[in-house]
């Protein structure tokens, strides 16, 4: 219940600083400059991912919808718990939450330029035979997922930390997004674009000073945490 607790607590302490970016602007990112095009409604290539998700949906278990659910409402620390081992407890490393929910703010502000210029619709409402398993949005914008740049971020900010880790939290990345697909709100394409607007957005991240010294703080803190030198 305290990770919880502390969780809600600086989510809600965070919430007025949102839309305002904390290590990276959206004029240095430049992402709708940089990314493709997302394919064109009735192209080839959109028939072909719609075709995947209606396999996913078809082939998607209780469990992987349980998953699924879990990634759509913890964008934050709780979501790598796994990759971090038994010992690991969000309360005992406040630091590395706090660097997560800012981390997770700036993949808001440097997604939102994009998704407004590509102005790509949900699957679910091009393809209305598809059934979501999780929230949806009426808003177009869908391109690039916002929730699979925040887990690659936050994977890349954390192997910064705990480098011993990081096949294990880039692997929980590439899980995180899948269940945007399993979920049924995006399409293929929408997670490669959201993986290579993480690593853009964490290359800036890594030349700024404030986001080095808060990682430095958090990384000691969090490695304390997991009983590792």
């Amino acid at each position: 219940m305290k990770t919880f607790a502390l969780l809600a607590s600086l989510i809600a302490s965070s919430t007025a600083l949102a839309l305002e970016p904390n290590f990276v602007t959206p004029e240095q990112s430049r992402l709708a400059e940089f990314l493709p095009s997302p394919p064109a409604d009735g192209s080839a290539q959109q028939k072909a991912e719609l075709a995947q998700l209606h396999d996913i949906e078809s082939k998607r278990t209780e469990v992987e919808v349980r998953q699924a659910q879990f990634d759509a409402e913890n964008e934050n620390i709780l979501a790598f718990a796994g990759a971090f081992g038994d010992k690991f407890d969000a309360a005992t490393a406040p630091l590395a939450a706090t660097l997560a929910l800012r981390v997770i703010n700036d993949e808001d502000v440097n997604t939102d330029p994009p998704k407004a210029v590509f102005h790509r619709a949900h699957p679910y409402a091009y393809d209305t035979g598809l059934h979501p398993v999780c929230r949806t949005k009426r808003t177009d914008d869908a391109y690039p997922s916002g929730h699979t740049t925040s887990g690659y971020l936050l994977a890349l900010t954390f192997a910064e930390m705990i480098p011993e880790k990081r096949d294990a939290l880039l692997a929980r990345a590439e899980a995180f997004a899948r269940s945007r697909l399993i979920c049924g709100v995006h399409y293929p394409s929408d997670l490669i674009a959201g993986r290579s607007s993480a690593y853009a957005i964490h290359a800036l991240m890594t030349a700024n000073p404030q986001y080095r010294a808060e990682l430095s703080e958090a990384k000691k803190e969090l490695r304390a945490a997991l009983g590792l030198p």
